[in-house]
């Protein structure tokens, strides 16, 4: 896959935070790190749309479903969505 740079201008003290979260976290540099926050960012409008794409056929299920089952079809949609990247 072919890489293409872009600029990003940031000030001081935002760019202080982020050198922090990525030392703290174990980034390897700056780049790492806001890919993967891109990535999270691209991820959760993803989710959101398909939130909205369902959003019709809520109440129209036949059968409930617990809290749990729920929590566990939310990741698996996530799963889903990783798999679009």
């Amino acid at each position: 896959m072919v890489t293409q740079m872009i600029t990003v201008k940031l000030e001081e003290d935002f760019l202080q935070d982020v050198d922090q979260v990525v030392k703290i976290e174990g980034y390897q540099n700056r780049t790492e790190f806001i890919r993967n926050a891109l990535r999270e960012k691209i991820n959760q409008a993803k989710l959101k749309r398909a939130i909205l794409e369902l959003a019709p056929l809520k109440g129209k299920a036949k059968k409930r479903i617990s809290a749990k089952e729920y929590e566990t079809l939310k990741k698996a949609a996530f799963i889903e969505l990783e798999k679009l990247d």
